[in-house]
């Protein structure tokens, strides 16, 4: 695999009638964040899905280590954690479960005291053997974003992690997430809230 960059250049999209948006482009580093701003249906979640390979741009060019990502395929989805923001976890399973579910559809076992440690970090210790669907809104958005411990993932993309959380659930995460560029990775957000974090690139949709 080639070094761990994102290069992105004249990307647009385009949803039925309407240009969502044109000419983005952007250059991501190890140890770089991205935080994508912009209103309500200004097109930073199709922004997203496309930076992941999940909705082909009408135009442009998204490289991963000077590669396209459509020819590297899965190997850049190994590379790469996407959680959207309306990511699920399943109701009728526990947290315990629901992670070792999300590392095996990603082709990994993920062991018992790997799952707690991340469970426990994000504030739901107690609460590791209880289905999810007695859990708060808040809680359950914890169990997803454990996955961020559990995945060895080079880029992180995150569509509005922030949402559900309680103010020490956003500080833990914004630790998370600078903890994971200083370990050379790479971050693509959005957020419509002010975030405890270091500087980072911005474009505004």
């Amino acid at each position: 695999m080639h070094s761990a960059t994102l290069s992105v250049s004249g990307l647009s999209c385009i949803r039925g009638e309407r240009r969502l948006f044109s000419a983005v482009g952007f250059d991501l580093a190890p140890g770089e964040w991205l935080h994508v701003q912009g209103e309500n249906g200004s097109g930073k979640t199709t922004l997203l899905r496309a930076l992941v390979g999940l909705s082909p741009p009408a135009e442009g060019d998204i490289r991963w280590g000077g590669e396209p990502i459509r020819r590297l395929g899965e190997d850049y989805r190994r590379e790469m954690l996407y959680l959207g923001h309306h990511g699920a976890v399943k109701e009728e399973l526990t947290p315990l479960e629901n992670l070792k579910l999300a590392a095996a559809l990603d082709g990994r076992h993920l062991d018992e005291r790997e799952s707690l440690a991340a469970l426990h970090r994000f504030g739901l210790k107690g609460r590791e053997e209880l289905p999810v669907r007695f859990l708060s809104a808040g809680q359950k958005r914890r169990v997803l974003l454990a996955r961020l411990v559990t995945r060895n993932a080079r880029l992180w993309v995150l569509d509005e992690p922030f949402t559900a959380l309680d103010v020490k659930a956003v500080d833990m995460l914004s630790a998370l997430i600078a903890e994971h560029l200083q370990n050379g990775g790479l971050a693509i957000l959005t957020s419509h809230q002010a975030m405890p974090m270091p500087s980072g690139k911005a474009i505004k949709l």
